[in-house]
């Protein structure tokens, strides 16, 4: 069996998009029932307090030091992404944060054999439904509906288990290079960065099945269909 490690925020546009694609890339690859999926924690501000409130575009603006048309055209452009996914953004009720705890959380449910239906649940609460995922009442909410055990999802908040785990996932990917999400590594050996179309993760998984013996980088188109420090 292989595994296939993303590393990517849970309020990054483009990782919500990079997933639609690769599952539809999965889906049409030959060996998909021998791939084990598994995410991997990127904090795009790590400063961020627990939640922000206030007009997305102006919040985008001030962050990356652009202008708010500018910004508008950026949200633009990733919800007509979205939406040619499948995927419903609303950036109109959007509430970002600080991701650490949801990404603690995250590897609970790794360990529960849950993080496909946690990380999706997550997506969906930021992205389409307004879910301050910084708040802890909301992850909590979030995770238990996507399947966790309410009172452990309690006491993971209430302490520090695993953010081990979330600070080695984040050294991890300095090691790697990794300065942008969504981040693909199949095997241990292959990277694609950023949103690619389906058709490019398929024949990243296809090239990378035979053994070799480097990790390789596909990288994102001269757009940049990712998320950074720097911006989206």
């Amino acid at each position: 069996m292989r595994e296939v490690q993303i590393w990517s925020d849970v309020v990054c546009p483009w990782c919500a998009i990079g997933k639609a694609r690769f599952d539809r890339a999965l889906q049409d690859f030959e060996h998909a029932d021998e791939v084990t999926v598994r995410w991997r924690s990127f904090e795009l501000d790590p400063q961020a307090p627990a939640t922000r409130d206030g007009d997305y575009a102006t919040m985008l603006a001030a962050k990356y030091r652009t202008s708010t048309e500018q910004a508008q055209g950026m949200i633009d452009r990733m919800t007509q992404s979205a939406a040619d996914e499948g995927l419903h953004f609303d950036f109109s009720i959007a509430r970002p944060g600080n991701t650490f705890d949801a990404h603690r959380v995250i590897h609970l449910a790794q360990a529960r054999g849950l993080q496909q239906q946690v990380k999706d649940r997550f997506l969906r609460g930021y992205h389409s439904e307004g879910a301050a995922i910084g708040l802890h009442e909301e992850i909590q909410r979030l995770a238990v509906e996507a399947g966790l055990d309410e009172v452990e999802v309690k006491e993971v908040l209430a302490g520090d288990a695993y953010a081990a785990d979330v600070r080695a996932d984040e050294a991890q990917a300095m090691e790697y290079g990794i300065s942008g999400v969504p981040f693909f590594v199949i095997d241990g050996r292959y990277g694609v960065s950023g949103a690619q179309p389906p058709e490019m993760i398929l024949e990243a998984l296809r090239k990378a099945w035979p053994a070799q013996p480097l990790l390789d980088v596909m990288a994102p188109p001269a757009d940049g269909d990712a998320c950074g420090i720097d911006g989206c």
